[in-house]
């Protein structure tokens, strides 16, 4: 017998969330089989079997946070392991695998075990609580019910999920005449605290996943600790749109990875770090981290919520290695396959919102990053040329968020115009960038 626990997830990751289960209690299973998916901050990883055997137990349900190193599951040896020790339990009165089970849950949640720790003496000692499965378990525990006072419907007497949502149904269809009898007065109702109370109104109430949960705390983490402010400017994209329809054919058919918009901005953005060095620095306490490497995190948009894959050492990669690193990144992103060190570190972000059709955004920093450039639409606006001549140019907005108590606002309005000129004219790249 051993057990299923949860693998080193990196440096910086202490905990996940079981994303689903892949096997359930009493299949066989192989070493190297994978048994779970487990949800983290910023990928998911499997967790497999290491050797064979019978999944005996669950303890751990999907959509459960667990810690690292934490037993999540019993793998027994033999066939039938699981099947075999419940009727047999049942049969003695002795529930000794289940009650395993609730010890491990109670060891691994200590907080949510309370409701359940002062069960009535005869409940205890019939084993009805110990008979229920994991889920049933947690679900009882959400909705306050004793887990004593819910019939099975098992012939052998186990509790399933399903009981205590009967159980729960019951009680709250119960008659209140009682209790409404004994005040003296009507009771004012309390306000509908949300949507999913208001009569007739169709509300789907659905779990954040880790990953959105992990973004929303950072970007809030991000606008209380960083004096945080926004410059803007916009580019004449005319040369490189030039440059793009001359080279593009030529440039797929030498590198087979398209020209994209994101070389010139990564080259034309490590251009104007290496003039503007505090942009790519870091608060250590009371100190600074100027950082003499331009690891450059790329914004991607993926079915979990945006993750910021980084391209190492960008400064010394030519266009086409730019463009196949981030095109490898941004599939590995949408396939939800990245690896925990293409998510970490990074000394600036660039984020492209107007692949989505934005015209003009505010970004937020990417902490503990201080400066974080955004991209927008391209647009044909009626542009000045001179005193006398006007033309409708492709334009774009530019912005750049930056952390005000380490940029002051004219260096930060100099890095965005250096951007600019970096990119109205391409072969400047050639030299700076």
């Amino acid at each position: 017998m051993s057990e299923i626990k949860v693998p080193d997830l990196g440096e910086s990751i202490s905990e996940g969330t079981i994303y689903k289960w892949l096997v359930k209690e009493g299949d066989t299973v192989g070493q190297g089989d994978v048994l779970a998916e487990l949800e983290t901050d910023k990928v998911n990883l499997e967790i497999s079997a290491e050797e064979d055997g019978v999944i005996s137990s669950i303890l751990r349900q999907a959509g459960e946070n667990v810690a690292v190193g934490e037993a999540i599951g019993i793998i027994g040896s033999g066939a039938g392991t699981a099947g075999a020790e419940a009727p047999q339990s049942a049969a003695a009165g002795k529930p000794e695998a289940p009650a395993a089970s609730s010890e491990a849950l109670a060891a691994a949640a200590p907080q949510a075990a309370a409701p359940i720790a002062p069960a009535a003496p005869e409940a205890a000692a019939a084993g009805t609580a110990a008979l229920a499965s994991p889920g049933a378990r947690k679900l009882a525990r959400e909705r306050g019910i004793d887990l004593g006072e819910v019939s099975a419907r098992d012939p052998i007497g186990r509790i399933a999920t399903a009981d205590v949502k009967g159980h729960g149904a019951a009680a709250a269809a119960a008659p209140s005449a009682p209790a409404a009898a004994a005040a003296p007065a009507p009771v004012k109702p309390a306000a509908a605290s949300s949507a999913p109370q208001e009569e007739g109104k169709a509300v789907e109430r659905k779990r954040m996943s880790r990953r959105r949960l992990t973004i929303a705390s950072r970007l809030v983490e991000a606008q209380h600790t960083a004096a945080m402010l926004t410059t803007f400017n916009e580019v004449d994209m005319t040369a490189i749109l030039d440059i793009r329809k001359r080279r593009k054919d030529a440039f797929k058919e030498k590198h087979d990875v398209g020209l994209g918009f994101m070389s010139f901005f990564t080259k034309a953005v490590i251009g104007a770090l290496k003039a503007y060095p505090l942009l790519n620095a870091e608060i250590d306490g009371e100190d600074l981290l100027i950082k003499k490497y331009y690891d450059i995190g790329i914004a991607v948009s993926a079915k979990e919520g945006l993750v910021v894959p980084v391209v190492r050492d960008a400064d010394r990669l030519s266009f086409p290695e730019i463009e196949r690193k981030i095109g490898e990144l941004a599939s590995k992103a949408r396939t939800n396959t990245l690896s925990l060190p293409e998510l970490q570190g990074g000394t600036f972000t660039i984020t492209n919102g107007g692949v989505f059709g934005s015209l003009m955004s505010t970004p937020i920093l990417n902490t503990p990053q201080v400066g974080i450039l955004g991209m927008h639409k391209i647009q044909l606006r009626p542009i000045a040329l001179d005193e006398e001549r006007s033309a409708n140019r492709p334009m774009m907005y530019i912005a750049l968020s930056y952390d005000h108590r380490i940029v002051d606002g004219s260096e930060a309005v100099s890095f965005l115009v250096k951007v600019k000129e970096l990119l109205e004219d391409p072969e400047a790249l050639l030299l700076e960038g």
